[in-house]
C-alpha cells in the first residue's frame, strides 16, 4: 500500500505555475481533498502533513529542496518513518504524455528528470510508484529547460488539472494497495474527437423529427 505521496516541484512564487511544478499541483489537490494544511517540517526538507485514508496513516509531502535535490526531502522522511520504496507513491511532470493525460507506473530509469534521478540516489532504489502528469513536450529537446520551467497555456492548464482531478480520485485505492484498480481510474486515453458539425438540410426536406417518425422501429 502507498504511505507516502509526494509531489515534486520547485519552491517559491517564481515557479509555482510552471510546468516543471505539476507535482506539488497534485500534492495541494490531494490535500484539499482530505482537508489537511500542509507545513514546513524543517527535519524533512519540505512541506508535509498527516493524515488517515481507509484507516491507514499516510504522509503527503512538497520537498522545498529544488528539484535537484529532491530524494534529501524524500529519503530523510521515509528513513525516519521507516517507509519502504515501494511504498511511496512520486507525481511529477511527464514530457512523453500530453498535456491532460496521467499514468501509473512501477520502477524504470529516471529519463532525464532531475527530481527522479536524485531519488533514486537518495533511496538506492529505483523501485517505487511514479504518477507520470503529462504536460506535453515542445518538439525540440533544446527547449525543454524553457517549456519545463514556463507556465503553460490556459488550455494546457486545464488540461492538467483535468488530469489531476481525475486521478485523485485514486487516492483511496492507492492507499490499500489496490493498484490494477487505481490503474484503471488514472490512466487515461486521447481526448475525445469533437462531433462534426451538424448537416444542413436541402431545402424542401422533411423535418428530422418528422423523418424519424415514418422510420420503421429497431428490433
Amino acid at each position: 500500500m502507498i504511505k507516502l505521496l509526494v509531489g515534486l516541484g520547485n519552491p517559491g512564487p517564481d515557479y509555482e505555475d510552471t510546468r516543471h511544478n505539476a507535482g506539488f499541483w497534485w500534492i495541494d489537490g490531494l490535500a484539499r481533498q482530505l482537508g489537511v494544511r500542509l507545513q514546513l517540517e524543517r527535519g524533512y526538507f519540505g512541506l508535509m502533513a498527516r493524515t488517515t485514508v481507509q484507516g491507514q496513516t499516510i504522509w503527503l509531502l512538497e520537498p522545498q529542496t529544488f528539484m535537484n535535490k529532491s530524494g534529501q526531502s524524500v529519503a530523510s522522511l521515509a528513513r525516519f518513518f521507516k517507509i519502504a520504496p515501494q511504498e511511496i507513491l512520486v507525481a511529477h511532470d511527464e514530457l512523453d504524455l500530453p498535456a491532460g493525460e496521467t499514468k501509473l507506473k512501477l520502477g524504470g530509469s529516471h529519463a532525464g528528470h532531475n527530481g527522479l534521478r536524485d531519488i533514486h540516489g537518495q533511496l538506492g532504489s529505483a523501485d517505487y510508484w511514479r504518477l507520470r502528469i503529462g504536460i506535453g513536450h515542445p518538439g525540440h529537446k533544446a527547449e525543454v529547460v524553457n517549456w519545463v520551467l514556463k507556465k503553460p497555456s490556459p488550455e494546457q492548464r486545464e488540461a492538467i488539472e483535468l488530469g489531476i482531478e481525475r486521478s485523485l480520485k485514486a487516492v483511496n485505492d492507492l492507499v490499500l494497495g489496490q493498484m490494477d484498480k487505481a490503474t484503471v481510474q488514472i490512466h487515461t486515453s486521447k481526448p475525445p474527437r469533437p462531433k462534426p458539425p451538424r448537416k444542413e438540410l436541402p431545402a424542401g426536406s422533411p423535418p428530422a423529427a418528422t423523418t424519424a417518425a415514418t422510420e420503421t422501429p429497431a428490433k
